[in-house]
């Protein structure tokens, strides 16, 4: 019966995604025979959401979220009916316990899109490629089970994570991760290429792909041409019983992406468009519509989010028009209101619980797409009437990094921390007394080859040189090893409440790398990993209230999570010391133009015959006339010199080819002692 439901459910990806009671009946039959076959165990699930958000710069923020979900039974034993394979040979085979593997390009921007949200705090990944894992093995197996996982994940994902492999290149932290310390292992690649080629293995851990349902939208070009995208894959295991005897594995697989609307395809309103915002729609963003569900999803809807500040400023912009009679942007039965016009009527509205001192909260409007599938493609389109201005929430502490110093020896790397007077979610301050610290937690990674001096740090509290012992809780340091292990760095910053501005630096020396240790462009310079702030004491959450669409929706279920507000910091680029490499180049050519000259002379001497010349000289003579002879020899008796007879001649020919063999010898000298000295 598990062969036939499986069996089933490849058909359903062959068959036409529109709405079709055959194609609906097979679902069911499916869906009904695994659950026979698993003689009443927890069922795989699989949920698609879609969250777009516009954003103040004018661009617009696309949140994909996919989770699929598998009981941990063997009843399912090595084939699963949607969990991806793949990924479950991994968990089985590497013990993992929880992982986050991240390809991103470009950087997210704290100040425009926002920092003290759900998705900013927990999608919002470094450039390159960011992997963290937790395994259940003991202490001693964790770095084999790190290697052999990262050489896996490079396969699966066409990517270079196999570099991660070195001990120079991942970190064991301490406390920075909620995972307790020894089992987690941490490793970034800032350089590493986002293309396609990553992209594509991601979609086919979906069930449906991207053939139907929500991913159809997932356009290579538009997705690419984006200001930021960073697809994530996220691995955890969730205790569903209350004894901690039953737990499944959730897969969540997200993807944001930042995008531009493209004003040519919307309309917009004539007069003062220049100070609208571009309307979009999701044809204009993505080049496509969804036509059609996937079958396989337990829910596929498509949010639109507006911030609690937009809220805010509608709410303001409202007020002003209640004499118009214009319908309120609370109510669900709504196509228009005085700020911005839907084409299609949401099927929920779904108010977050306000816990901010200003009385505004989100609004999430729900679109169902199988419902939309059934009466044709579904295309959101969003098109504003007014202008309006707001800003997104922001990080308790706007974080900066950059390099200090000059020049190829030394340098000194520096953090800022400058307030944006944001106390909302903190959580055990207190509002007044000098008792009031803001924790924050810096994690940072070192290459070997920047060697770091640790008690050179000075800190910085309003501009003013501090004691590192009071501002300082907690620190962690585990110094760098040449061509062994980075160097580390972990520690708990206490801070006031009132600072307006904190900083430290951190004084370093630049080591020199063998010539083998070179990347192909050494002279764009070296990356260093961007440092990691946290704020224990700042935790995102939305909360949605006594509705149960939250539990019913992956993604809303997500936003309700605690989750602690994290930024990373830019990437550096240092310059180091770097060798001319064209020197090798001359050097192997010099050493293969001796030794050519010196084989090809040899090969020349080992070939000749050594009576050639006499030979040559004796049908000399015999070719001669007998009149020249005899005068020849009148000539030498007139003259009074000897007559050359053949002996002679044979003298001086052996005296040549000892010439010549002595210019061999001398060549090849020349060449072993080119090759000793240069060696």
């Amino acid at each position: 019966m598990a062969f036939l439901s499986i069996l089933v459910s490849a058909l359903l990806l062959l068959l036409p995604s529109r709405g079709s009671s055959a194609v609906a009946a097979a679902a069911a039959f499916a869906s009904g025979s695994a659950a026979i076959g698993e003689g009443g165990a927890g069922e795989e699930d699989f949920s698609e959401a879609l969250l777009l958000k516009p954003l103040p710069d004018r661009k617009v923020l696309a949140h994909f979220h996919f989770e699929t979900g598998a009981p941990e039974t063997p009843s399912y034993g090595r084939h699963h009916r949607l969990f991806p394979k793949s990924i479950a040979q991994l968990v089985k085979k590497f013990h993992i316990q929880e992982m986050e593997l991240s390809f991103t390009q470009g950087r997210w921007n704290y100040e425009s899109w926002g920092g003290f949200e759900p998705i900013a705090s927990s999608n919002a990944k470094p450039p390159g490629v960011e992997l963290w894992a937790v395994f259940d093995v003991p202490p001693d197996d964790v770095d084999a089970s790190w290697k052999n996982l990262t050489h896996s994940l490079s396969g699966l994902f066409c990517a270079s994570i196999n570099f991660l492999e070195s001990s120079t290149a991942y970190a064991a932290p301490e406390w920075s991760f909620r995972p307790g310390p020894g089992s987690l292992r941490y490793g970034t690649l800032p350089r590493e290429a986002v293309c396609t080629e990553n992209l594509t293995p991601w979609l086919k851990l979906l069930p449906c792909r991207d053939k139907a349902g929500i991913s159809s939208l997932m356009d290579r070009p538009s997705i690419y041409r984006g200001f930021y995208h960073s697809q994530r894959l996220r691995l955890r295991s969730v205790k569903t019983s209350s004894d901690g005897t039953h737990s499944s594995i959730i897969l969540e697989q997200t993807l944001t992406v930042v995008l531009h609307p493209n004003i040519q395809k919307t309309s917009t309103v004539n007069y003062g468009e220049n100070k609208l915002q571009p309307s979009w729609s999701m044809s204009s963003l993505f080049g496509r519509k969804i036509g059609g569900t996937c079958l396989l999803a337990k829910s596929s809807n498509v949010y639109l989010q507006l911030d609690w500040d937009l809220v805010r400023e509608l709410k303001h912009l409202q007020n002003g028009n209640q004499e118009l009679g214009v319908e309120s942007i609370m109510e669900e039965s709504f196509l228009s209101n005085p700020a911005f016009v839907l084409s299609d009527e949401p099927d929920k509205v779904i108010n977050e619980v306000n816990s901010r001192s200003e009385g505004s909260s989100a609004i999430l409007y729900e679109f169902s797409v199988r419902k939309h599938s059934d009466l044709g493609p579904f295309d959101l389109g969003f098109t504003w009437k007014t202008p309006i201005v707001w800003s997104c929430p922001q990080l308790p502490l706007r974080v900066s990094r950059f390099l200090m110093g000059s020049g190829n020896e030394r340098g000194a790397i520096a953090i800022s921390l400058r307030s944006t007077r944001v106390r909302e979610g903190l959580t055990n301050a207190q509002a007044m007394g000098e008792s009031c610290k803001l924790d924050v937690n810096v994690f940072q990674v070192v290459p070997w080859y920047i060697k770091v001096y640790f008690h050179t740090m000075k800190v910085f509290v309003d501009g003013k040189p501090i004691a590192v012992s009071d501002i300082i809780e907690k620190i962690h340091v585990s110094p760098s090893e040449d061509k062994v292990s980075p160097g580390v760095l972990e520690m708990i910053l206490k801070l006031p409440c009132s600072v307006d501005s904190a900083g430290f630096t951190l004084e370093f020396d630049k080591g020199f790398l063998h010539i083998d240790e070179y990347p192909p462009d050494a002279n764009q310079g070296f990356d260093i990993p961007p440092a990691v702030i946290t704020f224990p004491n700042f935790h995102v959450k939305m909360h949605f209230g006594e509705d149960n669409s939250s539990k019913q929706s992956a993604v809303l279920s997500r936003f309700e999570d605690n989750i602690p507000v994290r930024s990373y910091t830019e990437v550096l680029l240092v310059p180091l010391t770097t060798p001319d490499f064209s020197m090798p180049y001359n050097v192997i050519t010099i050493t293969c133009t001796v030794f050519a000259l010196y084989f090809g002379s040899l090969l020349n001497v080992l070939r000749r015959r050594v009576n050639e010349e006499e030979r040559f000289l004796k049908s000399k003579d015999k070719r001669s006339s007998p009149l020249s002879r005899l005068r020849s020899k009148l000539s030498t008796k007139l003259g009074g010199k000897p007559v050359v007879t053949s002996q002679s001649s044979a003298r001086s020919s052996s005296f040549i080819s000892l010439k010549l063999i002595l210019k061999i010898i001398l060549v090849a000298g020349i060449a072993i002692a080119w090759q000793y000295f240069s060696e």
